[in-house]
């Protein structure tokens, strides 16, 4: 189901080019992409910054918090400058452990940005930690694809 999302990505990009931006899905998303036909033709690649450091120095992330809608946003900005791509999506949360940041267990942030326009949105997702991360992967493709429209 997620890679049906993917293709319906791909079938919207005309010539733009995407990236990715992961923390807690950690590749998932370009996993994805990477498995629709052509893929090298719009898909520049992608960074899993886990740790706060690497959101920082990769992706120039400045927020107070790397579990946040402001921190997916700047990962997602951060990413398509990175890799001089025209669209980037973002995930940024807690799959499992203990909340931190007043973040609670299966919660989510995914940003996109498309043509320099930037979105977020926070969601939540029930069960094992990989169950949040498969969750978060396809809904991070569902948002990329519904801000592009």
């Amino acid at each position: 189901m997620t890679v049906k999302v993917a293709e319906a990505i791909a079938e919207r990009l005309g010539e733009r080019r995407v990236t990715v931006a992961e923390s807690c899905t950690a590749g998932r998303v370009a996993s994805a992409l990477a498995c629709v036909d052509h893929a090298t033709d719009w898909f520049r690649g992608g960074v899993v910054a886990y740790q706060r450091n690497a959101k920082e120095a990769l992706l120039d992330v400045t927020a107070q918090s790397v579990l946040s809608a402001e921190a997916a946003e700047q990962m997602a900005t951060g990413a398509c400058r990175v890799f001089e791509a025209d669209i980037a999506v973002s995930t940024t949360g807690l799959a499992g452990g203990e909340p931190q940041d007043g973040v609670e267990v299966g919660t989510v942030f995914i940003g996109t940005c498309v043509d320099g326009i930037v979105k977020s949105r926070r969601h939540h997702f029930d069960g094992e930690p990989e169950d949040v991360c498969d969750a978060a992967a396809h809904q991070a493709l569902v948002d990329l694809l519904d801000h592009i429209g």
